[in-house]
């Protein structure tokens, strides 16, 4: 079997300002990266409505394309969050984010490939029902759970979000869906300052894992240990789902945990262990966060090597 890249070129035609940390270079040198590996590659899509309206309304989805500037850049919440911004090439990037995730997830399910990444900006996991964040405006990963579950019929998809922001997000929009299991570990505190492990959804469907900042990968590894993985095998997911950020690497100017390499390597490997016990290595990785070009560089090449290990 193999290992799909999905990407498109679209991703890399939504322009910031120069001060916002999320930028198309973020995506060219991850890609970069990613060159000698032995990965299939697909074309993202565009998500259509029905796809974006399982978990956004109509309204939201009609203030996201108003908000789209003819020229120069729109604040999506000046008062709030100075760096969540839209620019006139913005919208089929916000699309195909949505499609690359359901296009692996139809590529791993169909058996086509074992596992999957999905190459992509913005990111999505801070992106609420009506509310964009945090680079976000499309729930990118929670989308691709719904889309597993209600277009492909599955009974329990996981979600396991390693990047060092929680994935307020996601865990909203799928607070209220007993099928998703929803984990995430985050550095606390740390912006969005949410993720509390008294947050356990509508079915006791979310864990949140928070991490002390300085604490490392040797705490990670520990609390992975302890609480995740056992949550895992007791939820025995059909699909697992990664939120995939990386600005947990010690050199990310966001935050504080200081991961290496070597502790993603570690976490992917264990990651695949889960899905190959209980849903024949299906596993579909989705790009967030990591704000030093070349440690996220470093460390997405580090997870999708793994995968690509993993798919044989």
């Amino acid at each position: 079997m193999a290992t799909g890249l999905v990407t498109h070129p679209d991703c890399l035609a939504h322009v910031t300002p120069a001060h916002v940390h999320e930028q198309p270079a973020r995506l060219a040198l991850v890609l970069q990266a990613l060159d000698g590996l032995p990965l299939f590659r697909y074309a993202a899509p565009l998500a259509s409505d029905a796809a974006l309206l399982s978990l956004h309304s109509r309204a939201y989805l009609d203030h996201i394309r108003a908000a789209m500037p003819d020229t120069g850049f729109t604040v999506m919440d000046p008062d709030t969050d100075e760096e969540t911004v839209l620019s006139p090439t913005s919208l089929p990037a916000l699309l195909r984010a949505v499609g690359a995730v359901q296009k692996a997830i139809d590529l791993v399910l169909s058996g086509e490939v074992t596992n999957a990444f999905a190459a992509i900006r913005p990111p999505g996991h801070h992106a609420e029902r009506e509310l964009p964040m945090g680079f976000c405006f499309f729930g990118n990963v929670a989308l691709g759970a719904k889309h597993a579950l209600d277009i492909h019929g599955l009974d329990r998809v996981a979600i396991v979000d390693f990047d060092v922001h929680h994935g307020n997000g996601t865990q909203a929009l799928l607070w209220d869906e007993p099928r998703a299991l929803v984990i995430t570990s985050q550095q606390m505190p740390l912006w969005p300052d949410t993720g509390d492990v008294t947050e356990t959804g509508a079915h006791d469907n979310v864990l949140n894992v928070p991490l002390a900042p300085g604490s490392g990968g040797a705490a990670m590894r520990a609390a992975y240990e302890a609480q995740v993985f056992p949550r895992l095998d007791a939820f025995r997911p059909e699909l697992l789902l990664i939120s995939a950020g990386f600005d947990a690497h010690a050199a990310d100017p966001l935050a504080d945990l200081v991961w290496v390499e070597e502790d993603y390597e570690w976490l992917s490997h264990r990651l695949c262990d889960i899905a190959d016990r209980y849903c024949g290595g299906r596993v579909v990785s989705t790009l967030e966060g990591g704000y030093d070009l070349s440690a996220l560089a470093a460390s997405a090449a580090t997870h999708v090597r793994v995968l690509t290990e993993r798919s044989g």
